[in-house]
């Protein structure tokens, strides 16, 4: 199955991100595991991260075509490559950098590029660009994301990251978002899997309530 097929499957089903910023090799693979019987079945492991294509590497072998997993943060076109070679299939940005993004697509990955005007949304989709993030979430609003989607392309999926708790996805939905991507809310360095399983399942359970 096609890193894009893999990831419209498992979106379609549960329209969330973990992000899962200074996990460890030695940790991964049990985070991973929880994150995955909560009902998650999309991981990103950010490249600022300790040793991170090794935690890339051991929990794409672990966990096969079961999730997506793949690397955040990448800002270079030469990671892409690294991140493939590592088993990763899922690149995600904090800006939309064109050349990442057609490296991105010439790999067969997928790309997710962070964005937070029209302009910069539209330059990545044409870039090649699989998804988008709004990001910083924080600093944007429900009533943005409205006005976005009037003229963002509705096949392209648009996730909100930043800041993002249980209790707060309902109007960014409302207002045309499809999913979220979820960093501290799900896990903190250092948290053991029962911790992220029971963080993750809140999300979850927040998602299927809206």
């Amino acid at each position: 199955m096609t890193a894009s097929d893999l990831f419209h499957r498992y979106f379609d089903k549960c329209p969330l991100v973990a992000i899962i910023r200074g996990v460890t090799p030695d940790e991964v693979e049990a985070v991973g595991e929880a994150i995955f019987a909560a009902g998650i079945r999309i991981i990103e492991v950010p490249l600022n991260s300790p040793d991170p294509l090794e935690s890339i590497r051991r929990l794409a072998a672990r966990m096969g075509e079961r999730a997506l997993v793949g690397a955040g943060t990448v800002l270079q076109p030469a990671q892409v490559d690294e991140v493939r070679h590592a088993g990763g299939r899922l690149i995600v940005s904090p800006n939309t950098k064109a050349d990442v993004i057609r490296a991105t697509a010439t790999a067969g990955l997928v790309s997710a590029p962070g964005y937070f005007t029209p302009s910069e949304a539209l330059a990545a989709i044409e870039a090649g660009a699989t998804a988008l993030k709004l990001f910083p979430a924080e600093a944007a609003s429900p009533a943005m994301v409205k006005a976005q989607r009037a003229v963002l392309p509705k096949n392209v999926p648009l996730l909100i990251v930043g800041g993002v708790s249980p209790d707060t996805m309902g109007p960014w939905l409302q207002a045309g978002a499809n999913g979220f991507g979820l960093g501290s809310g799900v896990y903190k360095p250092g948290q053991s899997g029962d911790e992220v399983a029971a963080q993750a399942r809140a999300y979850v359970r927040a998602l299927a309530s809206t």
